[in-house]
């Protein structure tokens, strides 16, 4: 990909107009600071969203579902690689491989919580799906799609499920990321794998499950490695295992956690650790960096916009809402 950067000169160009219509804190502060939902929901037109402000919960979740879908697709139009796009769409196929083996398992039908943001439709996953039609799907997915109907047909344990899609995803990012070969993409799926594995770590303790549980849940492939987390057994090992890292203080609260600590702070300083990455992008002029954080920042502005919104609907204060946002890109 480095000697493809100049194709990147038109859509770099394009997303850096784009970014400043992204919600900031300013705007989210606003958000939370209004006198009604209503005012909050309409402050959204200007980032680029449609009226949110007469929707129910169900009703915002499809709109916001319905934007990304419709930013990923133009974004596949534009960019030079459009596997880059595909790399933010791979979550989206795992999740409703996750929800049709689920809804399967348990005799229900899954249609309303597929997602049309993947490289397949939901309804054409699906589709795919009922009618054994393996082959369409990309190797990748279809292997981890039955493994993991094998394990929870075994086990009737969905997150043994899970834990098969997991790596498989984490297996695709990695090999996108080789495919593009850019050493900031390549940093990013690190840092993902990373924060993944040390979620699951302190999890795993907490839950007080064995080393054999937490071997199941790690994902190969981050910077630290699977073997150095599986021997974390305490505080201080863990929060070593990250010190001089971007995630050196998610690992401390982590740690801190293994003792009573809070897991909201530590859940976020882990979504702020990746944040700060991206935004050096920011010092890119043009090239796949800025394609890659505009996509995460979309990402985070939808999460932040759903956490703001649905909260506001459910009359939860403002300030329990803003001390659970992660920070903003823009």
């Amino acid at each position: 990909m480095a000697n493809k950067k100049e194709a990147y000169l038109c859509i770099s160009a394009m997303l850096r107009a784009r970014e400043p219509k992204l919600l900031s804190r300013e705007k989210a502060e606003r958000m939370l600071d209004a006198a009604t939902f209503e005012d909050a929901a309409k402050l959204l037109t200007d980032c680029g969203y449609e009226d949110l402000s007469q929707m129910d919960a169900a009703q915002i979740e499809e709109s916001l579902e319905k934007h990304r879908a419709q930013i990923f697709d133009e974004l596949g139009r534009f960019c030079p690689e459009r596997r880059l796009v595909d790399l933010f769409k791979l979550r989206y196929d795992y999740h409703n491989a996750k929800v049709i083996l689920k809804a399967e398992a348990m005799g229900q039908d899954p249609k309303r919580l597929l997602s049309d943001s993947g490289r397949i439709p939901g309804a054409k996953l699906l589709e795919i799906y009922n009618e054994d039609k393996r082959a369409q799907l990309p190797e990748t997915l279809a292997a981890a799609m039955a493994e993991a109907k094998s394990v929870l047909a075994r086990t009737s344990n969905p997150q043994l499920s899970d834990f098969v899609l997991d790596k498989a995803y984490f297996a695709e990012l990695e090999t996108l990321a080789e495919q593009l070969d850019s050493r900031f993409l390549k940093g990013y799926v690190a840092l993902l794998i990373d924060s993944s594995n040390l979620r699951s770590v302190v999890r795993t303790l907490r839950m007080g499950k064995n080393q054999d549980f937490l071997s199941e849940v790690l994902v190969p492939g981050g910077n630290v490695g699977v073997e150095r987390l599986a021997a974390a057994g305490d505080k201080d090992s863990l929060a070593a295992l990250y010190a001089h890292t971007v995630l050196e203080k998610a690992g401390v609260l982590g740690a801190e956690c293994l003792s009573g600590g809070s897991m909201t702070a530590f859940e976020l300083a882990c979504d702020n650790a990746v944040n700060a990455y991206l935004k050096g992008a920011k010092l890119v002029s043009y090239g796949c960096e800025p394609v890659i954080a505009y996509m995460a920042a979309v990402e985070g502005e939808i999460t932040a916009i759903r956490m703001i919104l649905t909260g506001r609907l459910a009359g939860i204060a403002p300030q329990v809402i803003r001390e659970r946002l992660r920070d903003m890109y823009a």
